[in-house]
C-alpha cells in the first residue's frame, strides 16, 4: 500500500502502536509527512512575523497575503493571536481565500490595550469573518488576569456575537481545575504540549492524548479543540523532551494520523519558524514551524539528508 493510500485508508486502521512512525524508515516517515501535507490538515497557528520584526510591528498585507496563500494549499483553517496591529487583516484575507479561522484577541495586564483587541474582536466576528471566538491566549497561565476578569471579557464577547461560538485558549489544565471557565466557554480549545512538560517523545502522543482527554472529560459535552500542539526541530532539551528534525516530523505525523482517525480538531503550532522567540523561549522558540523562516518547507527528504 503506498503512503497516500495509508493516509487516506486511515479510518480504517487499528492505532495499536505508541508511535504510528513505529517500523517506519526515516525517509518512509518524510514521504507520509508530504502526503498527509498534500491532501491537507485540519488547521495552523499562523506565524505572521518574519525576520527582523517582533509583536508591536505592524504586519503588512503583502506579508499576510503571502503566507496565507501557503497554508490555503494544505490547511482548512488558520488560527490568529491578536486583532490589531495588522492581524485584523488575516481573517479578512483568509475568508477571501475561502479558509475558515479561529480569530483571537491578545490580552494581557494593559486594560485599554485588551478593550481595544475585544472590540475589533466583536467588530471581525460581527463583519462575518469569524469561525470561532477566542478570547484571551494562556492569560492564567501567565498570570495577566485573574479568572474573574477573564470571564468578564468573555461574557462581553458572547453578548455582543451571533452565530459564532466563543471560548478561551489555554493549556489544558487550566479547564480541569477550573470548572467556571469550563461552564462560560461554549467551546473548550486547549493547549497541548507534551514537549514542555518533559515528555520523551517515545511518549509523547500518548501524553498528548490523555492532555486532550482530561479536558473531554470535564468538557460537559461541548466541542474540545486542541488549539496547539507541536514539537521543536532544533534547540535545548527540555528534561527527557530532545528537539531534532526527526522528533518534529515524526510528532506531525503521529498527531495528524490520530486526530484523523479520531476526528479531532487540531491546529498545529506552528506554520513557519518566527527568530523573535528565542527571547521569550530560548533557542527552541524560534524553530516550531513547518517551514522555516524563510517560507521554505523543512520536513522534506534532501533537506532532511535521509535516504
Amino acid at each position: 500500500m503506498s503512503f497516500r493510500e495509508e493516509l487516506l485508508h486511515i479510518e480504517n486502521k487499528n492505532l495499536t502502536e505508541e508511535s504510528l512512525c513505529i517500523g517506519k524508515s526515516e525517509s518512509e516517515v518524510a514521504d507520509l509527512f508530504m502526503a498527509i501535507l498534500q491532501s491537507g490538515v485540519h488547521g495552523f497557528c499562523f506565524s505572521p512575523y518574519e525576520n527582523g520584526q517582533q509583536p508591536g510591528d505592524v504586519l503588512t498585507e503583502t506579508q499576510v497575503r503571502r503566507r496565507l496563500h501557503i497554508l490555503q494549499q494544505h490547511s482548512n483553517w488558520v488560527r490568529s493571536f491578536s486583532c490589531t496591529e495588522g492581524n485584523e487583516l488575516i481573517p479578512k484575507i483568509a475568508k477571501e481565500m475561502g479558509m475558515k479561522t479561529l480569530v483571537g484577541a491578545w490580552l494581557g495586564t494593559d486594560k485599554e490595550k485588551n478593550k481595544i483587541e475585544i472590540d475589533k474582536l466583536i467588530e471581525l466576528s460581527n463583519q462575518g469573518l469569524v469561525d470561532i471566538a477566542g478570547v484571551g491566549n494562556e492569560v492564567l497561565y501567565r498570570k495577566d488576569l485573574t479568572e474573574e476578569e477573564l470571564i468578564h471579557y468573555i461574557s462581553d464577547v458572547k453578548a455582543s456575537v451571533k452565530n459564532v461560538p466563543v471560548g478561551y485558549i489555554d493549556a489544558y489544565y487550566e479547564f480541569v481545575q477550573k470548572p467556571t471557565l469550563v461552564n462560560i466557554c461554549d467551546i473548550m480549545l486547549c493547549n497541548c504540549y507534551p514537549f514542555w512538560e518533559g515528555t520523551d517523545f517515545d511518549h509523547a502522543l500518548s501524553h498528548m492524548k490523555n492532555m486532550y482527554r482530561s479536558v473531554k472529560n470535564v468538557s460537559g459535552g461541548k466541542s474540545v479543540v486542541i488549539t496547539e500542539t507541536g514539537w521543536p526541530s532544533q534547540g535545548q532539551a527540555i528534561k527527557q523532551s530532545m528537539p531534532s528534525s526527526m522528533n518534529a516530523l515524526k510528532y506531525f505525523v503521529d498527531t495528524q494520523l490520530w486526530a484523523k482517525e479520531e476526528q479531532i480538531d487540531v491546529f498545529y503550532f506552528s506554520s513557519f519558524d518566527e527568530s523573535w522567540k528565542v527571547g521569550a523561549e530560548g533557542d527552541v522558540g524560534a524553530h516550531w514551524g513547518i517551514w522555516d523562516s524563510s517560507e521554505k518547507l523543512k520536513f522534506v527528504p534532501q533537506l532532511l539528508k535521509i535516504g
